[in-house]
């Protein structure tokens, strides 16, 4: 016999079974899965962020050192560069002194601005953990104590075509001989050489002070950013003949340097500072320099949360200890001088 259900009885027995929703226990998991993945993703957001922060940490120090280093490298290279000539300079005519010149020099009796911005013979000398010159060419609250100044002469590589600037300092010169003289406000007539046919050459005279200072833009500064400065003397514009402060590189925080010459011994000896002063006209160990040591220690801007750095820098013949949280890369460098 056959059975025929009826609708309603066919639906209750084939219909689909009642749905069930998530038990607390696989919702505990599952917000546990989650979390877990969160905290991952946080985690390496946070590497990341960190690794991002320690490398522009890095990529500063490595653009301000190489930077400041190439910039001493550049004028060491033509330290000395007196254009055509070899011979010592002629005596200069008399001029007003150079403004700031009559402080860039040492402590020694009689020296004026115009006996440290005439002495061409040294190509470099340079000052051992000491500010050698007064306030008002290197004040002393501008002054990192404890780190070397150097000072670098030449003449620019190329000689002047445009019309002379006054008050410029030039060195003409020809294969004998050569003088400078500073261009006035009226017409700059420079030195007329007798007795024979060569064309003269006209080139400025470049003189640059390095040195620390323990900030960059004023003392008030939070942090205290030190730097790279120099005194430079201007050839162009309205401070023409003045010596004047730059900036060289923001966050450099030491410098160091030696100078090679040789001795008695079968090669280069270097010490860290020489006789003679920087205003010196006679003959001293400073003629004899070849080649200069450097070394400078780069300093970050900012603070680095969580690192404690307690390196020591050895630096020439003064070590430097850090005691703080700052990163720092040290860059060093021999320079052999061409003139």
């Amino acid at each position: 016999m056959t059975m025929h259900l009826t609708s309603w009885q066919h639906g209750r027995a084939t219909g689909p079974q009642r749905q069930r929703g998530f038990t607390l226990i696989e919702m505990m998991i599952s917000i546990t899965i989650g979390l877990a993945i969160l905290a991952g993703l946080v985690g390496v957001l946070a590497t990341n962020s960190s690794n991002s922060k320690t490398n522009d940490r890095t990529s500063e120090l490595m653009t301000n050192g190489r930077f400041a280093l190439n910039s001493i490298k550049q004028e060491l290279r033509e330290a000395g560069f007196r254009g055509y000539t070899w011979a010592e300079p002629s005596t200069p005519s008399p001029w007003t002194n150079i403004s700031n010149g009559d402080a860039c020099y040492g402590t020694e009796a009689g020296a004026s601005g115009n006996a440290f911005v005439t002495n061409m013979r040294q190509g470099v000398w340079g000052s051992n953990n000491a500010n050698p010159f007064a306030a008002t060419c290197i004040p002393a609250a501008r002054y990192a104590a404890g780190t070397d100044v150097l000072v670098v002469r030449r003449l620019a590589v190329v000689p002047t075509t445009a019309a002379l600037t006054a008050n410029t300092v030039y060195f003409q010169t020809i294969y004998e001989r050569g003088q400078l003289f500073r261009s006035t406000a009226g017409v700059p007539v420079p030195p007329t050489f007798s007795g024979t046919t060569q064309l003269p050459s006209t080139f400025e005279l470049q003189i640059f002070v390095y040195y620390i200072s323990p900030f960059t833009v004023s003392a008030t500064e939070t942090p205290l950013v030190p730097s790279l400065r120099r005194i430079t003397l201007q050839t162009a514009g309205a401070s023409a003949g003045t010596m004047t402060d730059e900036l060289v590189a923001s966050g450099i925080e030491r410098m160091q340097v030696q100078y090679g010459r040789l001795t008695t011994a079968p090669d280069t000896q270097y010490f860290n500072t020489l006789a003679g002063t920087s205003s010196d006209t006679l003959e001293t160990p400073w003629d004899e320099v070849n080649s200069v040591r450097i070394w400078l220690l780069a300093r970050n801007t900012t603070p680095e949360p969580g690192l404690a750095n307690t390196t020591t820098y050895a630096m020439g013949d003064a070590n430097f200890t850090a005691t703080d949280n700052f990163r720092r890369q040290l860059f060093t460098t021999v320079v052999q001088l061409r003139n």
